[in-house]
């Protein structure tokens, strides 16, 4: 999905080790001819492009059911439909003397009119848009959702200690030397112990559409604006499909009310700058 990859795998067998690799890479090539917004043939690409999927596969369902799990519990600051108001944001700044503020308010509420993840029907049989010009971006937690799968795929094969970074990090249990897995947050001097647990990062920072001081990619869908609460949020969870999704609507939402949230959420942390 545009990320680049990394597996740190421990196995006693190195020719197993290697041909547990072969097949953690086939399966993010899989996955990524479902959730891809660049490859035409994804089906992603292809229920954009007609409003419908019929027989969709299984993933694109459960990414959608964790898309609505963390929707609900954020009350809309994480929502997958937000890629009409991304591409507005994305053709105002490729016009010669764009408006460093972004889009008109014109603009942004025609793109919000087709925003909201209760607009999308979905179940084992068939996805469908309540309306046209309706389109998904599962940007927000494909990697995290990809990253769990070539981990439970390298468990499977017997292995019980290895890093895997597929656009989010997850750890499979610890070091060989018994020592917890370190990651470095950027912008952060404090790496993060990861033992059997994920952690993703947000910040507007990453991507802005016009430059310095031009909005950032987290846009939120409930107001269409670049509004993020904190300069970073990174969020570990057990699973990296949840700290993936978790760390984007964070991004959008105000301290207090991501305290009141976290206690109910077993497992996850949020670390906010």
């Amino acid at each position: 999905l545009g990320a680049a990859a990394e597996l740190i795998v421990h196995h006693h067998d190195r020719a197993q080790a290697e041909r547990l690799v072969v097949r953690a890479a086939g399966e993010i090539a899989r996955l990524e001819r479902i959730f891809s917004l660049y490859m035409p043939d994804s089906a992603l690409s292809t229920l954009n492009r007609q409003g419908a999927l019929a027989a969709p596969p299984a993933e694109l369902v459960e990414v959608l059911e964790i898309s609505r799990a963390v929707w609900t519990l954020s009350e809309g600051a994480f929502d997958p439909t937000i890629q009409p108001l991304w591409l507005a944001y994305a053709d105002h700044f490729a016009a010669p003397g764009a408006d460093p503020a972004g889009p008109s308010p014109e603009v942004i509420q025609r793109a919000l009119a087709v925003v909201g993840l209760d607009k999308v029907a979905f179940n084992r049989d068939r996805i469908a848009f309540s309306r046209p010009g309706m389109a998904l971006t599962l940007n927000g937690v494909a990697q995290g959702f990809i990253t769990d799968r070539a981990v439970e795929l390298l468990r499977a094969g017997g292995v019980t200690s290895t890093l895997a970074d597929v656009g989010e990090i997850r750890a499979l249990g610890r070091r060989p030397d018994g020592s917890p897995w370190r990651v470095g947050i950027a912008g952060s001097g404090e790496p993060v112990d990861l033992v059997d647990r994920a952690i993703a990062t947000s910040s507007p920072a990453g991507f802005r559409f016009g430059g310095a001081g031009s909005p950032g990619h987290v846009l939120d869908p409930r107001s269409g604006l670049g509004e993020c609460r904190h300069e970073s949020v990174s969020v570990l969870a057990p699973e990296a499909a949840t700290a993936d999704a978790l760390a984007t609507a964070f991004c959008l939402m105000e301290t207090a009310r991501i305290e009141e949230l976290l206690p109910a959420l077993p497992g996850v942390e949020a670390r906010l700058s």
